[in-house]
C-alpha cells in the first residue's frame, strides 16, 4: 500500500503532544552539535528539492534545506513544518526517524530539531507569566504548563527541590485533554498571590477558593504556545532559545537548565 509523506510523518509529528500523555523525556538533554554538516552541493540540493516537491506536490510539501550528514551518501532534508527526513542523493529512498550517534548514544535528529526550533527568549511576554524566584534566582527557565497535566505536576515537584532559579510559568490549558483546566488556570491567575496559588495547587493539590473572572492572559498565553508550535505540556523554553517537551527529574533537570542559559 502506498503511503503519502504526511502519513509517514504523522507518528513523528505527534511526538511533541506528549509531555502530558507520553513517556517521560528524561533523556532529552540538549547538546550543541547539530546532526547535519555543511550544506549539500547545489546540484544535489536542487535535484532533491525538485524531486520531493514534485512527488508530494498534492500535499504542498516544500523543501527548506538540504545538508550532508556524518553518514556518507545520506542527506538531511528539512521540509515543511521544520520536519527532518533523510534521503539518498537521488531522493529514491527516504528514512523517517532518528539518526543516532552510537558512540555518544544521542539522537542527532533531536539535536538538529532543537536548533531549528529555537525561540527568542527575550521576546516572551514575561509579564503574562507566573513568576517564582527560588534562592538568588540566577538560572532562568520558562515553562508552558497546564494545571491539570500530571507531567506538569511532576515537573513542579522537581522545581520544588531547586534553588537559585527563576521560573516563568505561562498558563496553557489544553481543553482537548483537560476540559476543566482553563477554569482552574483563570482562578489561579486571579488570586492576590498567584505564585503561591499555582505552587499550592501543583505541588500540594490545594486549589484556592473563589472564581476567575478578572482580566487574565490565559487565552493569550495558550495561543502563544500554539503559535510557537507547542502541542503539549510541559514545554520548557531556555534562555539560549532551545526547547524541551516533557518532564525531567533532578538532578538532570538542573543540569539541563544550567547548560542552556546564554
Amino acid at each position: 500500500m502506498n503511503k503519502t509523506l504526511s502519513r509517514i510523518l504523522l507518528p513523528f509529528l505527534l511526538l511533541p503532544l506528549a509531555a502530558c500523555g507520553q513517556a517521560d523525556q528524561a533523556g532529552s538533554a540538549p547538546a550543541a552539535k547539530a546532526a547535519s554538516g555543511k550544506a549539500a552541493g547545489s546540484s544535489v540540493a536542487e535535484s532533491l528539492k525538485a524531486k520531493l516537491e514534485k512527488t508530494y506536490a498534492d500535499q504542498g510539501l516544500k523543501v527548506i534545506s538540504v545538508a550532508e550528514t556524518p553518514v556518507g551518501g545520506l542527506y538531511e532534508v528539512v521540509v515543511s513544518g521544520k520536519q527532518i527526513v533523510y534521503t539518498d542523493a537521488k531522493g529514491d529512498y527516504m528514512l523517517v526517524g532518528d539518526l543516532i550517534d552510537v558512540n555518544t548514544q544521542k539522537s542527532l535528529t533531536d539535536e538538529r530539531a532543537a536548533d531549528l526550533n529555537k525561540i527568542d527568549f527575550s521576546s516572551l511576554p514575561l509579564d503574562k507569566a507566573i513568576k517564582e524566584v527560588r534562592g538568588n534566582g540566577k538560572l532562568q527557565i520558562a515553562v508552558f504548563s497546564d494545571p491539570d497535566c500530571p507531567f506538569c505536576r511532576r515537573l513542579e515537584a522537581e522545581f520544588a527541590k531547586m534553588t537559585d532559579v527563576t521560573i516563568y510559568t505561562f498558563l496553557m490549558p489544553i481543553a482537548s485533554l483537560h476540559p476543566d483546566a482553563a477554569r482552574k488556570a483563570e482562578i489561579i491567575w486571579c488570586q492576590p498571590d498567584r505564585t503561591k496559588a499555582w505552587t499550592d495547587w501543583m505541588r500540594s493539590g490545594k486549589m484556592p477558593a473563589g472564581a476567575g473572572g478578572c482580566d487574565n492572559p490565559v487565552a493569550e498565553t495558550t495561543s502563544l504556545g500554539e503559535q510557537l508550535g507547542f502541542n503539549g505540556t510541559p514545554t520548557l523554553v531556555f534562555p539560549n532559545g532551545r526547547t524541551q517537551s516533557g518532564y525531567s527529574p533532578m538532578p538532570m533537570l538542573k543540569e539541563i537548565i544550567e547548560q542552556n542559559q546564554q
